[in-house]
């Protein structure tokens, strides 16, 4: 499977996002698909999870309450809905893929197989 993100930008804190991650070669079939960041000079971190057939989340609390993770099956296509933006959240974006039930932790970018190239999102203060 290839994935491909995009939706990154520039935004001022408080404003809204929408990130795509869109998969080739391959449906979203009994996978997991994760959304993960790395801020420059930290390490990679998760943000949000779905499970592609049943369509549940998972959030790090960072994010709770300000994003928004969904799946459009039709389309092979994962979205992340970004509000209320804090200057923290500006970070490489990435989607990541891993088959369902073949990891521990959701959230560990470690745990995830396959990776798209990351989409940029920039918060100003």
């Amino acid at each position: 499977v290839q994935l491909q993100a995009s939706g990154g930008g520039l935004v001022q804190a408080g404003g809204s996002l929408r990130l795509s991650c869109a998969a080739s070669g391959s449906r979203f079939v009994d996978d997991v698909i994760g959304w993960f960041r790395q801020a420059p000079g930290k390490e990679r971190e998760g943000v949000a999870a779905i499970t592609s057939d049943y369509g549940d989340a998972s959030y790090a609390d960072s994010v709770k309450g300000r994003f928004t993770i969904s799946i459009n099956n039709a389309k092979d296509t994962v979205y992340l809905q970004m509000s209320s933006l804090k200057p923290e959240d500006t970070a490489v974006y990435y989607c990541a893929t891993v088959v369902y039930g073949d990891y521990n932790d959701e959230l560990n970018p470690s745990e995830y197989d396959y990776w798209g190239r990351g989409t940029l999102v920039t918060v100003s203060s």
